[in-house]
């Protein structure tokens, strides 16, 4: 009976590896299946094109290395890692004896991209009717009101419209005592203009959503994004403070004598977010192109992911909304930046949805192609004195755009329209460049 059934159990077994092998690389239950850009209706010329002008950012010293994730209707169609992920000693450009290459499962520290994180978390708990968006932000943190502040709604800290400053008027790690201490001074910072009166795309504002998310939930905000986000999506490579033993896949970021930590490589860039322990709601999230690609997903299927509902519908069409229609080019969401062609290039529309990171982070989600790109680079290794990475984001983009509409004639006619309306856009506004009005507080 045993030699009988030996073959047909050696045929299952073969059977569920190929299945486990041909489900397009993935590595883990919760990544996107990769498959041909014919699969999903694109062209590959476009996406081949896009390797030549990564290589040609690295060699210009845009960035020592990049991972680039474009997928569409779910499935990635290409996935490709790039240059170094650690490469110098200092800011001289002193090159390390043994350079660590780049891999498509480096993690990367994604700077400002973390206040997408914060936006989610801060939505999960208005779900929950913790809150409502128009609310004074002091009626939840009293001490946040100091300064004229107690009117400044928790939508305007969303959206960068709370008139408060860029960043603390000094750097937190120079300010003593703890962490406490720290987001203190940072909360009771005088404003820069009255709310609703300008657009100022502000750290202290997700610092103070941050405190929010603490105050209500009685968990500090790592320990919420791992429970109610990264863990239930199975985002593995995503946290804050990563753990020593994941070094080797960290990509490097700046060399730092002004803040005694040398090369930084493991722990937070951003100097404010260090001083604040690594966890903030501005920044200190480490994440891969694959856990974003998740993450954005998520987004585009109204806040759930393999039946994992993070987000309700109604909370995704808010921050899909722009609530800045006063401040023509700084469209946002809440937490999302809409329709910034300075950086989604033809991927810009009213429904697309992005972010950047000073890091030399991006991405892009076009709801209306259920398309997503991810940029992740180390642009500030090992200094931040480099050329901006805004020319390859838009790269990364426009050939994403290309391989999409270049598929069939109607395609590449609403290419051509979207092109067209960009011109008279700028003209519009006096424009004579992408970017000349369509920018943020991370140019970089």
């Amino acid at each position: 009976m045993l030699r009988k059934t030996m073959p047909a159990m050696f045929i299952f077994v073969f059977m569920l590896s190929y299945i486990v092998l041909d489900a397009g690389t993935i590595s883990a239950a919760h990544e996107l299946p990769q498959v041909d850009p014919a699969a999903v209706h694109m062209l590959d010329k476009p996406l081949e094109d896009l390797d030549t002008e990564v290589e040609r950012a690295i060699g210009e010293d845009v960035m020592p290395g990049a991972v680039v994730a474009i997928a569409k209707d779910g499935k990635i169609v290409k996935q490709q890692a790039y240059g170094y992920a650690a490469r110098y000693i200092d800011s001289d450009f002193s090159e390390m004896e043994n350079p660590v290459q780049m891999q498509t499962d480096t993690i990367f520290d994604i700077a400002s991209m973390s206040k997408l994180f914060t936006a989610t978390a801060i939505m999960q708990l208005w779900d929950q009717g913790a809150f409502d968006l128009n609310e004074p932000v002091a009626q939840y943190i009293p001490e946040f009101a100091k300064n004229g502040k107690g009117d400044i709604t928790i939508k305007q800290l969303l959206t960068h419209t709370s008139g408060l400053r860029p960043g603390p008027s000094k750097s937190l790690y120079e300010v003593e005592g703890d962490r406490e201490d720290r987001l203190k001074f940072a909360m009771e910072d005088a404003p820069q203009t009255d709310p609703d009166t300008d657009y100022i795309y502000s750290d202290i504002n997700f610092m103070t959503l941050g405190v929010l998310i603490e105050r209500i939930s009685g968990q500090r905000e790592d320990v919420f994004v791992r429970e109610h986000i990264t863990e239930p999506l199975e985002m593995r490579d995503t946290m804050y403070q990563p753990p020593a033993g994941l070094k080797d896949r960290i990509a490097a970021t700046e060399y730092q004598p002004w803040t005694n930590r040398g090369l930084v490589w493991g722990s937070v860039h951003d100097e404010n977010a260090w001083a604040l322990d690594g966890v903030a709601g501005h920044a200190g999230v480490f994440s891969t192109a694959a856990d974003l690609s998740v993450f954005a997903e998520m987004i585009l299927h109204n806040g759930s992911y393999q039946g994992i509902q993070v987000l309700s519908k109604k909370a995704i069409k808010l921050i899909q909304t722009n609530w800045n229609g006063d401040f023509p080019g700084q469209d946002h969401g809440l937490g999302w930046e809409l329709n910034q062609d300075w950086y989604m290039d033809a991927l810009a529309d009213e429904n697309a949805m992005g972010h950047t990171g000073y890091t030399g982070t991006s991405i892009v989600i076009n709801p209306n192609n259920q398309a997503v790109t991810i940029l992740l680079t180390n642009r500030v290794h090992p200094t931040r004195e480099t050329v901006s990475t805004n020319s390859i984001r838009k790269k990364v983009s426009e050939k994403a755009a290309h391989a999409i509409y270049g598929w069939s004639a109607k395609g590449f006619a609403t290419f051509c329209c979207k092109i067209a309306s960009r011109w008279r856009i700028r003209e519009q506004y006096g424009l004579t460049r992408f970017g000349d009005t369509f920018d943020s507080s991370e140019p970089i």
